[in-house]
């Protein structure tokens, strides 16, 4: 079983990372960034089609930072997560390593 710091299921699943995006709340505001930057690439488009470059710029600047940071944050916590399950594995050597899903 998982502990409360332990977003991996190691008993009751043959993948132990499907859905760890929703599972674990340490990723949420990586999740929020991103869909602001994806609000904000919308709004670059739609600025640029009515013919406001200045706005378009701006918006897609925007976009393109919260997008880098939203997905180093992803990454940041993926690796936290593997950590945390090599960690278990380690304390637990006679369960049967799987193969992740991510």
């Amino acid at each position: 079983m998982k502990s409360p710091k332990d977003p991996v299921d190691h008993a009751r699943t043959t993948r132990p990372h499907a859905g760890e995006t929703m599972k674990d709340t340490k990723n949420l505001p990586g999740l929020v960034l991103l869909g602001v930057a994806l609000v904000s690439f919308v709004g670059a488009l739609a600025a640029f089609g009515a013919g406001h470059p200045d706005v378009g710029t701006t918006l897609a600047v925007i976009a393109a930072v919260l997008m880098v940071v939203s997905l180093g944050w992803l990454v940041i916590e993926h690796m936290r997560v593997r950590r945390i399950e090599e960690r278990w594995y380690q304390e637990h050597p006679d369960a049967q390593r799987q193969r992740p899903s991510s």
